[in-house]
């Protein structure tokens, strides 16, 4: 638990620390502690999330490279060279790169060639979905397939049902599909989004990070608004913004353990608590957190990185305030 005066920081491995010590490993250009990680048996939840952990670390660097180069048949290698080509394609999207084309290409090909070597793993098919954002016009057919309900629109949708099919409701698949749905948003109000969002609530099941999903579209919703407001506006106060603060808190926190919370996930849903002025509720979410901030979705809400911290840490200390002093 973090207490009133701890620091937070920006740590995306938050409480896993085995997570964390294969990272060092690989900001320092070694990845013996990455395979040795990734080739422990785990859930698919956990698998997912290290891998997208660690591919956005190792995506700068050569780690992943040299550790296929030593192990060219190795499944974990094979898999997180799609993961790593991927970052690498999506940050190139983001930077209006001139290679941004090539670099999808590359990491099209390296997915598919990750989807043959682990035909169990959703992870491969997470990844082509991640790509599929970069396709605006959607003129490849996998990414113009019929939606699943007449509200939605066509997308990679057959993209979803294959990493579904691996690993039910999926939390990145699930997310990869919510930013698909962004990037071909109409209007600030983000309809198909908000549809695709509640309609994920509807079907997953107790425990489930996807019951998560309309506090994303929220924040979302406030930037394409314009944001930066006060502290606390009827953007976070309204009806249904406390309704979806309390969904997410019962049907996802309270059912699930620790270790199966990402930092993202606690930090979006302490912002929306503490945005609908459920500040004890809010407080519990921080003890859970510990001191480990992310940047979204606190730098919205102000001008920058060192503000998004002192933002969050301000948020605690009001919302520990309110929470009931244990007897």
């Amino acid at each position: 638990m973090a207490r009133e005066g701890t620091r937070p920081v920006f740590d995306p491995a938050g409480h896993d620390g085995a997570l964390r010590e294969a990272l060092q490993e690989v900001r320092a250009g070694r990845w013996m502690s990455m395979r040795t990680l990734l080739e422990q048996p785990m859930p698919w939840w956990q698998w997912t999330r290290r891998t997208q952990v660690l591919a956005a670390a190792a995506a700068g660097t050569d780690v992943v490279r040299a550790w296929r180069a030593e192990d060219p048949a190795g499944v974990a290698a094979t898999v997180m060279q799609a993961r790593v080509a991927v970052e690498r394609a999506l940050r190139a999207e983001r930077a209006g790169h001139r290679r941004t084309h090539e670099l999808w290409i590359e990491a099209w090909d390296a997915a598919r060639t990750a989807a043959g070597a682990a035909p169990q793993d959703p992870v491969p098919w997470v990844c082509l979905l991640a790509l599929a954002r970069l396709d605006k016009k959607q003129q490849w057919k996998e990414h113009r397939e019929p939606p699943p309900e007449p509200m939605l629109p066509a997308g990679p949708w057959g993209l979803l049902a294959e990493a579904d099919r691996r690993d039910p409701f999926n939390r990145e698949a699930h997310h990869r599909m919510l930013q698909f749905l962004f990037a071909r948003a109409s209007s600030p109000r983000l309809p198909e989004a908000t549809g695709y969002a509640h309609r994920a609530t509807q079907t997953a099941p107790p425990g489930s990070a996807l019951h998560l999903l309309p506090l994303y579209v929220r924040v979302e919703r406030y930037r394409n608004d314009g944001g930066q407001g006060a502290a606390l506006d009827l953007h976070w106060v309204a009806e249904d913004a406390v309704r979806e603060a309390e969904g997410a808190l019962e049907s996802w926190f309270a059912r699930t353990g620790p270790a199966e919370r990402s930092p993202l996930d606690l930090n979006h849903l302490a912002h929306a608590l503490w945005g609908a002025l459920l500040f004890p509720q809010a407080a519990q979410v921080f003890d859970a957190l510990g001191p480990y901030v992310t940047p979204a979705p606190w730098q919205y809400r102000t001008a920058g990185r060192e503000q998004a911290v002192d933002l969050f840490r301000q948020a605690r200390a009001r919302c520990r305030a309110a929470a009931p002093t244990p007897d």
